[in-house]
């Protein structure tokens, strides 16, 4: 089973895991570099009771981090997160988003309650604004900032924020508090290695990855992922969360992928994952084969 919840750490010791910097009313949190993603379940795709075990199962192989939003089936994803989360609440990590317009001062109150129920919890571990909307970021920081108070959210963050807009974010009170950006990053997309990941590599803030494994799945059948991965005896879809986890140039490790799985057998795939470790001249073949930008480019969202 998963280690329970405590509030140093979310992940097992011997997986690789992506810190939080303590904040003025959390301390620092440790957490696993593979999370579960849950963009799509709550739609009819696959049974209900599928998604909801996958959930469970992943939880049980050390996958606590659990992502989700409003946004996602219109609050349906939720609500299948919140059922597989019945009872083992402590052992997860929980994660949603606000849309950009319920952000403000006062909607995003009754947001986050809509949120909390469809969840059944009492709080969320961190509270993300899903993209740049129109409403003033001194707003939403301030929202944020009255439901931390209140003990409803533990942590805020952003979710697609390109460098202006991280620019924009810190020049906000409270703005240096944010936790993590979440945006689409996987080895087809690495337009935030130029500008953007740098950056928040400089100012110490975790990137939380969706879409690892790219929509499409055209990395997974290049025939140079396909061939280390037949080396390694692992998946094309494990190399490529290995590569989206890898330690930083400066050796810590700082972004989390959030891949969704319905399947045991991927959920058990992501999971292992964690353990992989792409040695210097398989990245350097990976790089090869899908170049890094060499100048700015804007952020891909999807």
């Amino acid at each position: 089973m998963a280690t329970p919840f405590s509030s140093d750490t979310t992940h097992a010791p011997d997986t690789p895991g992506v810190t939080l910097a303590a904040t003025a009313r959390e301390s620092a949190v440790t957490l696993p570099a593979i999370g579960q993603g849950s963009w799509h379940m709550g739609e009819n795709r696959a049974p209900r009771r599928d998604e909801v075990h996958a959930l469970q199962y992943g939880l049980d192989l050390g996958m606590t981090l659990i992502d989700t939003a409003e946004m996602y089936a219109d609050g349906g994803a939720e609500e299948i997160v919140g059922e597989a989360l019945r009872g083992r609440r402590d052992e997860a990590f929980v994660v949603s988003k606000v849309y950009p317009w319920n952000a403000g001062r006062h909607d995003a109150f009754a947001a986050c309650e809509r949120s909390l129920k469809r969840l059944g919890t009492d709080h969320l571990d961190l509270y993300l604004l899903h993209w740049p909307g129109n409403v003033p970021l001194e707003e939403t920081l301030e929202a944020f900032e009255h439901l931390q108070a209140q003990g409803k959210i533990r942590r805020y963050g952003v979710s697609n924020f390109d460098l202006d807009d991280m620019h924009a974010l810190h020049a906000v009170p409270g703005g240096d508090a944010c936790t993590v950006n979440q945006v689409l990053y996987h080895l087809g997309s690495r337009g935030i290695e130029h500008s953007l990941l740098p950056w928040q590599r400089q100012h110490g803030l975790p990137t939380m990855a969706y879409c690892p494994l790219a929509q499409g799945g055209q990395e997974l059948d290049h025939p140079e992922v396909r061939a280390i991965a037949d080396e390694l005896g692992v998946s094309p879809a494990q190399v490529l969360l290995a590569w989206a986890t890898r330690p930083a140039p400066a050796g810590q490790r700082d972004v989390i992928a959030i891949p969704k799985a319905v399947q045991p057998a991927h959920v058990e795939a992501n999971a292992a994952a964690m353990q992989l470790t792409l040695d210097n001249a398989s990245i350097a073949r990976l790089n090869a084969a899908f170049p890094a930008p060499t100048e700015p480019v804007t952020l891909d969202i999807v």
